[in-house]
């Protein structure tokens, strides 16, 4: 392994607003034998969600930042190509915190081991089969306690998590609105996905199409970008409504304060409730989730896209970009290229 290079992207400073060029470092390092009980893994996939660029602010959050110098956190997929760790042999597809690298020289803890086939490929492990499904099925199932017949309202609807989310209710008897942006985007999530009607915040209204789609109100909001479109759901939330916050990342680059919800007491007279979740709270669970997740998946209930550009590790701060673009659909994945 000594003779192989590591690319890296490592943070250089802290953002101020949308991430530029300023805030990255690329580096390159030998790639190390792995000691006694560890494994190196060589990096084919890295993931990108919008969690990260909250990962680079300085300051508490429900997980410590990245710090300046040290390799960019994400999540990511590879392959075993040394072990002297008993648990992991040569050949193995793992999935965990890989960083955004060529290799991840490592202990093993953390990694979960899969196993990608000709019906299954390696990204949707971290789509619909890894923490972006398990994030939508938690959320609106156990955060949002769904039931059957009840309007739903997903933000972000044409994103990795949304679009799960909206499927997952259809698979539950709901009845979906997802938000999106651009009529493409809109048409996929209706036509493709099974939504019931679509919402361009683009063009359209928000507050008054949701009043014209869900005259009785919404009764589960998953949100994923906060700012104005939480504000116009909360506007029109019925009895007993739950709003599920998964993110905001209508809220992640801003230069000053937060945005937050002027239609808060809604809350309180329609006697709802608003909860956060982190979706490793459930990791004891990811089992039964996964077992039902790949069982309508294979059913034909729920479908995975996964939005795959290939490039190299240098290329990571563009595509990284797409997200704030809005220019992704389905779930994210930088495919790496050492040709």
């Amino acid at each position: 392994m000594s003779n192989e290079v590591n690319h890296q992207v490592r943070l250089a400073a802290r953002p101020q607003g949308t991430p530029g060029p300023e805030v990255w470092e690329h580096t390159t390092e030998p790639v190390p034998e792995p000691g006694e009980g560890r494994i190196v893994v060589r990096i084919s996939h890295i993931s990108l969600d919008p969690a990260m660029r909250g990962w680079m602010n300085e300051g508490r959050s429900y997980a410590p930042p990245v710090g300046i110098g040290e390799v960019m956190r994400a999540l990511g997929l590879g392959e075993v190509v040394a072990s002297k760790n008993a648990d992991f042999a040569v050949g193995d597809t793992v999935t965990g915190v890989l960083g955004v690298q060529e290799y991840l020289e490592s202990d093993g803890r953390g990694l979960q081991k899969v196993s990608p086939t000709a019906d299954v490929p390696p990204e949707r492990y971290l789509a619909l089969l890894g923490m972006t499904g398990m994030t939508a099925y938690f959320g609106l199932f156990d955060v949002g306690a769904l039931e059957e017949g009840e309007t739903v309202v997903v933000s972000g609807a044409a994103g990795a998590v949304g679009s799960v989310v909206g499927q997952l209710a259809k698979v539950k008897g709901a009845r979906v609105i997802g938000i999106a942006g651009g009529p493409e985007k809109c048409a996929w999530i209706t036509d493709d996905l099974g939504f019931d009607a679509a919402i361009d915040y683009r063009s359209d209204n928000v507050s008054r199409r949701l009043e014209e789609l869900a005259p009785e109100g919404v009764d589960v909001y998953f949100d994923n970008v906060g700012g104005d479109i939480l504000d116009a759901v909360l506007g029109r939330l019925a009895m007993h409504a739950r709003v599920v916050i998964c993110g905001a990342i209508s809220q992640y680059n801003a230069e000053g304060a937060v945005t937050g919800p002027k239609n808060y007491l809604n809350l309180l007279v329609n006697r709802a409730r608003m909860e956060g979740f982190l979706v490793g709270d459930y990791i004891p669970r990811w089992g039964e989730a996964g077992t039902e997740l790949a069982g309508w998946l294979a059913d034909g209930r729920l479908h995975s896209r996964e939005d795959v550009v290939d490039g190299a590790v240098s290329d990571f701060p563009d595509v990284f970009g797409k997200l704030f673009r809005g220019e992704n659909t389905g779930k994210l994945v930088l495919r790496l290229n050492r040709a």
